[in-house]
């Protein structure tokens, strides 16, 4: 089994959280994602809340109780959000982001945090783009190349947002490729073998495309 999640906490220890029948994904994220612009209508970051599934929460949070009221604070979780954020930088932020066709590149995480609520653990943070160009057509994709984590976008309108976008500015998404839930029907053979290389995962993601006048 490789890391390719987070690298978080070790995670040889999900496989005993994975059914055993299940090769590919090991982890469920439902995520919502805000793509923030500046004043001078560049765009300026990615804000991502994502929410992890029941089993990876308890495993990822058990024993940070600190204070053993039975309730886990944002304080608490604090430390662990600032790994969750500090790791990501290994598999490029699972997010990719493109301004008229250009890949951009991100600065540090920012505004990390964690909160835990009916048992699910949300992981929320910023990621600042390094110089982005005025662009009329802007993509996001946010994937895990191996497939070892899935993310599936929140219901509702608001799963992906624009914060401070030009007058004009419109987001549109386009869910995975059709043919992706057969493939999830491979040997874990198959899924071992994959680098972030292979970027297999982006059969799976869902993409929003934002055009401005």
């Amino acid at each position: 089994m490789k890391p390719a999640l987070l690298a978080l906490v070790s995670l040889v220890a999900l496989a005993g959280l994975a059914p055993p029948a299940q090769a590919h994904p090991h982890v469920w994220i439902t995520a919502e994602a805000e793509i923030v612009y500046a004043a001078d209508g560049k765009v300026s970051g990615v804000r991502h809340h994502w929410t992890f599934d029941a089993g990876y929460s308890a495993y990822l949070t058990q024993g940070l109780d600190k204070n053993g009221d039975g309730k886990l604070t944002p304080d608490e979780l604090q430390d662990m959000a600032k790994e969750n954020a500090e790791s990501l930088v290994e598999f490029d932020y699972f997010t990719v982001l493109k301004v008229n066709g250009a890949k951009q590149a991100f600065e540090p995480p920012r505004e990390y945090g964690m909160t835990f609520e009916n048992g699910l653990a949300r992981l929320s943070l910023l990621l600042p783009v390094k110089s982005a160009p005025n662009g009329k057509t802007l993509s996001l994709e946010v994937y895990d190349p191996t497939f070892f984590v899935s993310f599936s976008l929140a219901e509702g309108d608001d799963a992906v947002r624009l914060a401070g976008a030009p007058k004009g500015c419109a987001a549109t998404v386009a869910g995975p490729n059709p043919a992706a839930a057969e493939q999830q029907k491979l040997s874990e053979s198959f899924f071992e073998a994959l680098t972030s290389a292979s970027n297999y995962g982006s059969n799976f993601a869902n993409r929003a495309i934002v055009a401005c006048p």
